[in-house]
């Protein structure tokens, strides 16, 4: 009986529109269902369609909550577990709807002019918090425009047009399908951001550079404001970067993050910081541990939206995620100061949220997987997968592994990089090589997945990417010792990839290109002059 044999095709450019994308998950208060977005791409249409799924974390079972019709994006999860706040393009521009978690229409809450972000409920459920735009109309298209701000325009927003990002309060009532009146707390032409409801209800934590000529500087506070308005109170009384308020469980204290020395021109670490909700000099947490926080992978395929801190206020511990040697994980700090990585992995960890019971469900992607969504236990164990939603794609399109490769910089610095060669091809066929170059320069490239790589070595070329000095997850130092010498500290990192890529693998040295976005454009010019 013969047995037929399904050959997987290359990856294609169209690939990068069938791959369905993921946000990061938000769990349910009893810890029992996951709310995400699973995004998909119509470029006949040019739209994103997103819809809101519920996934069952012991089964891995999955029901729509949405129609997948519109850009239903950033579900959050009403404190008793009845509702989910979102934003959707439904009326055009993005506005907070909810949902019934049992199911029917979503019901309309806002109706604001400069969009919706940032939506948070109180901890009684009866209000929400969001952020959104206010200032003048902007002109209509191909009228001139007056610009007033260095900050003017801003990718992914376009031009800001004068309008500045304020944060607003919205009564919520589970039994009116109509829309509250929203009500402006914050004023002023400053951005305010990431509201943080305090446990009491009456309190709203935010970042904000609330000061002349905060455009042309990098420091911020945190600040408190009563949800009944008045002047806001700040809460940072030192010099920093700050951000991302989370709260204690008793109201005592904010978590922040930020950094301290701003001299370092954002090339510091971002710390985990304690400060009194009183107000004081924030306390550094993590000052001994040499990464910054936050997920630094640059991929162009991950939708992760991941909430940065993780407070178990029963232990002291804190979770959080870090990009280190090519990899992002979740790590813990522990109440004594010990800190821990708890998921690891050949992978980009980009999203994760914590159960009640103290298990942890996270999002993952790898060079040949644009994303899975997982549950394990509290120590990382017994992984288990919850979704696959590209299961059928990369069943049909074949895929290359990147080879690790590590080298050793003009001035004895170890570097790390990656090669990508078409799948099947042996070591010694030379072959053309494109080196990429990331932008940032403070990100890195790593264990995730990337379909441009994919394509390339699709089509027959090696493709170089890695991490020259001022990327991070290598430490602080080594990011930092870009400061003041774009060019001419990283070049010699990217011309020792070359050499040992070439060493490695079989290169047509004849046809080496450069290639960079960004930052890396800058470098791409660089090499090329010099």
């Amino acid at each position: 009986m013969s047995q037929t044999i399904t050959r997987k095709r290359p990856i294609e450019h169209d690939d990068l529109l069938r791959i369905k994308l993921f946000s990061a998950p938000k769990i349910s208060p009893d810890g029992a269902t996951v709310a995400c977005t699973v995004t998909t791409l119509d470029a006949e249409a040019n739209v994103e369609t997103s819809a809101i799924w519920l996934v069952d974390v012991e089964t891995g079972n999955t029901r729509t909550l949405t129609s997948g019709k519109h850009a239903d994006l950033e579900p959050v999860w009403s404190p008793d577990g009845a509702w989910i706040a979102f934003t959707s393009n439904r009326s055009e521009k993005s506005q907070l709807w909810a949902v019934r978690v049992d199911g029917g229409e979503p019901n309309q809450l806002t109706d604001v002019p400069g969009g919706i972000s940032d939506h948070c409920w109180s901890p009684d459920g009866t209000k929400l918090a969001f952020v959104s735009r206010v200032g003048p109309e902007p002109p209509e298209e191909n009228e001139p425009r007056r610009i007033t701000s260095i900050r003017y325009r801003f990718d992914g927003i376009g031009f800001l047009n004068d309008q500045h990002k304020q944060i607003f309060v919205l009564p919520f009532d589970p039994d009116s399908a109509e829309d509250g009146e929203a009500r402006q707390l914050t004023s002023g032409p400053f951005d305010h951001g990431d509201p943080a409801w305090a446990p009491d209800g009456q309190h709203i934590a935010f970042q904000a550079a609330r000061f002349e000529g905060w455009e042309l500087d990098v420091l911020s506070d945190v600040w408190s404001i009563h949800v009944n308005g008045g002047e806001p109170r700040k809460i940072t009384e030192s010099t920093g970067s700050w951000s991302s308020p989370v709260w204690s469980s008793d109201g005592t204290e904010l978590l922040i993050l930020g950094s301290s020395d701003v001299s370092r021109a954002g090339y510091a670490n971002t710390e985990i910081w304690r400060v009194p909700s009183s107000g004081g000099v924030p306390e550094s947490l993590t000052s001994h541990f040499d990464r910054s926080i936050g997920d630094q992978m640059i991929g162009d395929v991950p939708r992760n939206q991941a909430d940065r801190l993780f407070l178990d206020d029963d232990t002291g511990a804190i979770d959080f995620l870090a990009s280190d040697f090519g990899n992002s994980h979740v790590f813990r700090r522990s109440s004594d100061g010990t800190i821990a990585r708890i998921i690891g992995g050949e992978r980009r960890v980009g999203s994760f949220n914590r159960l009640p019971d103290g298990r942890y469900v996270f999002s993952a992607s790898t060079p040949v997987e644009p994303g899975k969504l997982y549950v394990c236990n509290a120590d990382g164990s017994s992984e288990r997968r919850l979704t696959d939603v590209n299961a059928d794609w990369r069943a049909a399109v074949e895929l290359a592994s990147p080879q690790e490769i590590w080298t050793t910089s003009a001035d004895g610095t170890d570097i790390q990089g990656w090669i990508l060669r078409p799948p099947g091809i042996a070591d010694n066929v030379r072959l053309p090589m494109t080196v990429q170059l990331h932008g940032g320069p403070l990100a890195q490239y790593g264990n995730g997945f990337m379909h441009e790589f994919q394509l390339l070595a699709a089509h027959g070329y090696t493709v170089l990417y890695g991490n020259p000095r001022g990327s991070t997850g290598y430490g602080e130092s080594f990011a930092g010792d870009l400061i003041g010498r774009w060019g001419e500290a990283d070049q010699p990192d990217v011309l020792a990839l070359i050499e040992r890529a070439c060493e490695t693998v079989g290169v047509d040295e004849d046809r080496i290109g450069v290639l960079g976005g960004s930052y890396g454009g800058i470098l791409t010019n660089w090499l090329l002059g010099h």
